[in-house]
């Protein structure tokens, strides 16, 4: 009985290893796998799917220079193609804690793209025909600009098709609960303290303002991440690459993704820093600092049902408690501040992974490709489960925010250029002490006529000052 080999002989420039016999990768993958910590944490989809995209380009551009033979070309961005739209995923293990260039994935992506046109021309795998890992798919190219390349490729297909359109739903949203809510006068607090009276749609008007600069945020993102190192090869002197590659292959690439990538003004700076991700990282911690501060708010607004402010009646999806009947938690608004934090750690991290850059590389590469695009995935996932379980089913709680508002001890202010803030002091003292009203410590300590006490005292006028003198 004839049993299939288990495992095929491939080799490098250090020799040979063994490798499994079905397997796209080669010598090179196989000896990260060998040598780098064991590692449920691979490089994510989306880069790998981004490194798909960027070797069928330069292979698309090797084809226009004639640098690569038109068979050979096409071969490779058959290969590249699979590999951009995840029919290969399985094929790419090395840990994201290997060598800090990302040379073990570039190879490993190179090795699957020789290993694929070998199947698609009928030869054997590992045989590196009709396609070379490294003359051929690797052709123009070098780890040290090719992944730095795929991160900012990758991170702004991110920005572009997954944070961003998750902002803008999340900012409709809120605008229009903003719009609903213009008439629903409420109790504004400072420092968890009762102050002034606005209206709930002023208050949402607010968290759809954070969102929408939120999104200009992640647009300016877009616009740091546009430089590619691409055609700068191995230190930025661009050796061994035609000198119009680096340009080919950036125009593309805006072609195929509708981003405006350019190549880089200075290769040598493209190559030896990640200022650009780490001001990323940096943008990223302003949009999660803006959703958390909207979720723990709604959080508070909707805190209850019995003893909390329970101005805001939020949707329930699901039993808060498995000994208390009947509760029900803010369990979205957890969610997205949990996303956040998560998302804020990956920043600190990619905060160090750029100041750790030496000489003409930056040697954390994958790491910092990780962080961020983990980052990127925690706030878009967590924003478009907030956006769809929680903010479109909000519903406010008029009867109690009209309560609060028309009970303020805040409504005092309004008396201030009225009888002056002493005396105003005075009836917020007296309404508190005796638990009453502003207008009846007002009219007790007889400082206003009652006509003018309510007109000034009126939760509508103090939610709208301007807009009421200019009716007067």
């Amino acid at each position: 009985m004839t049993t299939t080999p288990r495992t095929r002989t491939d080799s490098d420039s250090l020799g040979p290893v063994e490798v499994p016999a079905d397997a796209l990768w080669g010598a090179s993958t196989q000896r990260a796998l060998n040598t780098f910590p064991a590692s449920s944490t691979p490089l994510t989809k989306r880069f790998i799917h981004s490194l798909g995209i960027l070797k069928k380009a330069c292979a698309t551009a090797n084809a226009e220079l004639k640098t690569l033979p038109p068979e050979v070309a096409e071969l490779i961005q058959q290969a590249a193609s699979e590999i951009a739209v995840g029919q290969h995923d399985a094929q790419f293990p090395v840990s994201v804690f290997q060598t800090g260039s990302g040379t073990s994935t570039n190879m490993n992506a190179n090795e699957v793209i020789a290993n694929r046109c070998s199947q698609l021309a009928g030869e054997a795998l590992g045989s590196k025909s009709p396609v070379h890992p490294n003359d051929h798919a690797n052709q123009g190219q070098s780890s040290n600009d090719v992944i730095p390349t795929t991160l900012h490729l990758s991170l702004a297909l991110a920005l572009k098709e997954d944070l961003r359109p998750a902002l803008a739903e999340l900012g409709k949203e809120l605008a229009q609960k903003s719009e609903a809510w213009s008439d629903a006068i409420k109790l504004g607090r400072t420092h968890l303290m009762d102050a002034v009276p606005v209206t709930l749609g002023q208050e949402f008007s607010a968290f759809a303002r954070q969102i929408e600069k939120a999104n200009q945020r992640a647009e300016r993102g877009l616009d740091l991440l546009s430089e590619l190192a691409i055609g700068g090869t191995a230190v930025g002197t661009g050796l061994n690459a035609h000198p119009r590659f680096g340009s080919i292959v950036c125009r593309i690439l805006k072609s195929d993704t509708g981003i405006n990538f350019q190549e880089a003004s200075n290769h040598f700076e493209a190559q030896s820093s990640r200022d650009d991700a780490v001001e990323l990282a940096g943008i990223l911690c302003a949009i999660a600092t803006a959703l958390s501060k909207i979720a723990n708010d709604i959080r508070l607004l909707g805190s209850g049902p019995r003893a909390g402010l329970a101005e805001l009646l939020l949707p329930e999806t699901q039993p808060g408690s498995s000994i208390m009947p009947g509760k029900v938690n803010p369990v979205l608004c957890e969610s997205m501040v949990q996303s956040c934090h998560s998302a804020i750690g990956h920043c600190q991290t990619a905060f160090r992974c750029g100041q750790d850059g030496h000489l003409q590389l930056n040697a954390t590469l994958p790491l910092l490709a990780s962080s961020l695009h983990l980052a990127i995935e925690a706030l878009a996932n967590g924003c478009q489960a907030f956006t769809q379980h929680c903010i479109k089913g909000l519903q406010p709680n008029r009867e109690r925010c009209q309560s609060y508002a028309e009970n303020a001890l805040g409504l005092a202010t309004a008396l201030n250029p009225e009888v002056g803030y002493d005396a105003a002091a005075k009836a917020a003292k007296l309404a508190h002490k005796k638990n009453i009203s502003i207008r009846q410590a007002a009219e007790e300590l007889a400082l206003l006529k009652e006509g003018d006490l309510t007109r000034i005292l009126s939760p509508h006028t103090l939610a709208h000052p301007h807009s009421s003198r200019d009716q007067r």
